[in-house]
C-alpha cells in the first residue's frame, strides 16, 4: 500500500473531508483490496476493502476473531497505555469484543429484546420521543443546526428508555458517547479539548467512564430490589449458564447499548437530511409516496455506514484473494468502503432511495451484525413518517461539518433552514 494512502487511513482528520476518505477507500478497492497498511505509529494491519471479502470475514468468527487484540483502530501507544491500566486491549469489554460461545451467549441474553414483538410494544414510546422532537424543531423558528439539535438528542433518548436511565441523566449519556467515539475531534469530543498525548486522551475517557461505570453500578443495583420492563432490569438479574452477568460484562452491555445505539443512528439521520437538501424533488417524492420511508431509511444507513470499520485478527494462516495473511496478523474490515463497491452496487456514489436490493455492509454481518438495526431501523422509519408530512421545504445554509474518527464518524453540524407545512 502506498505510505500516502496508510497515513490517510488512520489520520482522523481524513474522516472529516467524506470525499478525501471515499477517494482514498476507492483507490484502494480498485489497486489494491487487500493491502498490508504500516502507518507510522500503528501496529501494521490489512485493510480490507471489498464487499465480497469483508463479507467473508465478518461472516467467519473462527477465523476472524474480534477480541484478540484492539477491535477499534488505536494507535501503538494508547493500546499500550491501555493494557497497562486494564490489562486488557479493550477498555470496554463488550459484545463487540466478543468472539465464539461467549459471544453468542451474551448476544441471546438480549435477542429477544431487540426482536419484531418488543419492538412492537417500544413503538408508542418512539412516537411520544419523536412528537417531542417536533416540538423542538418547532421552536427553533425556521432554523436550527439539523445535527446537534434534532438528529443528535432524538435516538439517544429512545435508547435511554429502552435502557431505563432516567432523563436528568442525558448530559452524562452523550459525554459518555462523545468521548468514546469522537475523542479526538475537539469540536466533536465532550471537552472541546485538544488531547496533545495519547495519556492525555486516555485519562479524559477513564473519568466519563468511572462516572458512568458508578451510575450503571447503582441502576443494577437498584433493579435487582426492583424489577421494570427495561433492559437494565434484563441484564441486572439475568445469568448466562445459570450465573450471573459479571461486574465488567454487565457494564460492557449498558455501555455498547447507550453509544452504539445512540451515535450511529443520528449520524443516519443526518445523511438522510442532507440528502433532502442536495435533492430537492426528493421531498415531494417521499410526501407522494410514504412507501418509499424504508427505502430512505436504508439507503441513508449505507451511504454515510457510521461505523467505519471493525479490526480482526486471524486465527491461523488464511488466504484473500489470493494475498497470504499469517496467523495473528491484524486487519480492518472496513464497511464504509464494502457499502460503496463498485463491483457490489449499480452507482454506488448515488443516492437512490429506490435502491433494491439494497444490501450494505453499514451495519455489519454475521455473529457480529448489530444487534440494534431493527430498532435503528424504526427509529429512522417513525422520524421521517412524523417528519416529512409536516415539512414543506428545506434547505442547507452553511457547509456540513465531519466528525474527524476514524472508528464511528458522521456528520456533527448540518444547519439547515425550513418551512412547516
Amino acid at each position: 500500500m502506498k505510505q500516502e494512502l496508510a497515513e490517510a487511513l488512520v489520520d482522523p482528520k481524513s474522516y472529516k473531508d467524506f470525499d478525501h476518505i471515499h477517494a482514498v477507500f476507492t483507490e484502494l478497492r480498485q489497486t489494491a483490496p487487500v493491502a498490508l497498511a504500516k502507518p507510522k505509529g500503528f501496529d501494521p494491519f490489512w485493510f480490507i476493502s471489498k464487499f465480497e471479502d469483508v463479507q467473508a470475514v465478518e461472516a467467519d468468527n473462527e477465523t476472524f476473531h474480534a477480541g484478540d487484540l484492539p477491535t477499534v483502530l488505536v494507535d501503538t501507544e494508547t493500546n499500550r497505555l491501555t493494557i497497562e491500566e486494564i490489562g486488557s486491549p479493550h477498555r470496554f469489554l463488550t459484545l463487540v469484543q466478543m468472539d465464539g460461545e461467549k459471544h453468542k451467549a451474551y448476544r441471546d441474553l438480549t435477542a429477544s429484546w431487540f426482536g419484531p414483538r418488543s419492538l412492537r410494544n417500544l413503538e408508542p414510546r418512539i412516537r411520544k420521543r419523536m412528537q417531542q422532537t417536533l416540538d423542538r424543531l418547532i421552536e427553533t423558528d425556521g432554523a436550527c443546526d439539523f445535527a446537534r439539535d434534532i438528529a443528535l438528542l432524538y435516538p439517544l433518548r429512545v435508547i435511554m428508555d429502552v435502557l431505563g436511565v432516567e432523563d436528568a441523566a442525558e448530559e452524562m449519556m452523550l459525554r459518555l458517547t462523545q468521548e468514546t467515539f469522537g475523542s479526538g475531534d475537539p469540536e466533536a469530543n465532550a471537552t472541546g479539548r485538544i488531547y496533545t498525548s495519547p495519556e492525555e486522551q486516555q485519562q479524559a475517557i477513564s473519568e466519563i467512564a468511572m462516572e458512568a461505570f458508578g451510575y450503571f453500578s447503582a441502576m443494577t443495583e437498584d433493579r435487582r430490589k426492583n424489577p421494570t420492563d427495561d433492559l437494565a432490569t434484563l441484564l441486572s438479574n439475568g445469568t448466562i449458564n445459570g450465573e450471573p452477568l459479571g461486574e465488567v460484562e454487565t457494564f460492557g452491555y449498558y455501555v455498547i447499548t447507550a453509544t452504539a445505539g445512540h451515535d450511529t443512528t443520528s449520524n443516519s439521520t443526518s445523511a438522510g437530511m442532507i440528502a433532502l437538501c442536495e435533492q430537492p424533488d426528493l421531498l415531494t417524492k417521499l410526501q407522494d409516496e410514504p412507501s418509499l420511508i424504508p427505502g430512505l431509511v436504508e439507503e441513508s444507513i449505507r451511504w454515510e455506514s457510521p461505523v467505519k470499520h471493525f479490526m480482526r485478527s486471524a486465527t491461523r494462516d488464511v488466504q484473500l484473494r489470493g494475498i497470504d495473511i499469517k496467523k495473528g496478523e491484524w486487519m480492518m474490515s472496513n464497511f464504509a468502503s464494502a457499502s460503496r463497491d463498485e463491483d457490489a452496487y449499480d452507482n454506488p456514489f448515488e443516492f437512490d432511495i429506490t435502491r433494491k436490493p439494497n444490501r450494505h455492509m453499514a451495519l455489519g454481518y454475521g455473529p457480529h451484525v448489530c444487534l440494534g438495526q431493527h430498532l435503528a431501523r424504526l427509529e429512522m422509519r417513525i422520524f421521517w413518517e412524523e417528519l416529512l408530512p409536516r415539512l414543506k421545504s428545506v434547505e442547507l445554509t452553511g457547509p456540513v461539518k465531519r466528525v474527524g474518527a476514524s472508528f464511528v464518524s458522521g456528520p456533527f453540524s448540518v444547519p439547515i433552514k425550513f418551512e412547516l407545512a
